[in-house]
């Protein structure tokens, strides 16, 4: 569900509901098609959103974020 500039993810697992903030939807959309590295998921992101902060350091600072939420897993 999308709240303007927020989407509320609802995590099953936890029971806890999620505000996200671009670009961590638009990350858990990539992912959820198939999982990659991070590496892959860059480029990805960059061919199909437009993200202000698309380097790998910002991309590892919200997968880290995603990681810490329980909303992805590191491999």
């Amino acid at each position: 569900m999308e709240l303007d500039a927020f989407v509320a993810l609802f995590h099953r697992p936890s029971g806890i509901t999620h505000l996200l903030a671009s670009p961590a939807p638009e990350i858990l959309a990539v992912l959820a098609e198939e999982p990659l590295a991070a590496d892959a998921l860059l480029a990805r992101l960059g061919e199909r959103f437009d993200l202000a902060d698309a380097n790998r350091a910002a991309l590892l600072a919200r997968l880290d974020e995603l990681v810490v939420a329980g909303l992805v897993e590191a491999a």
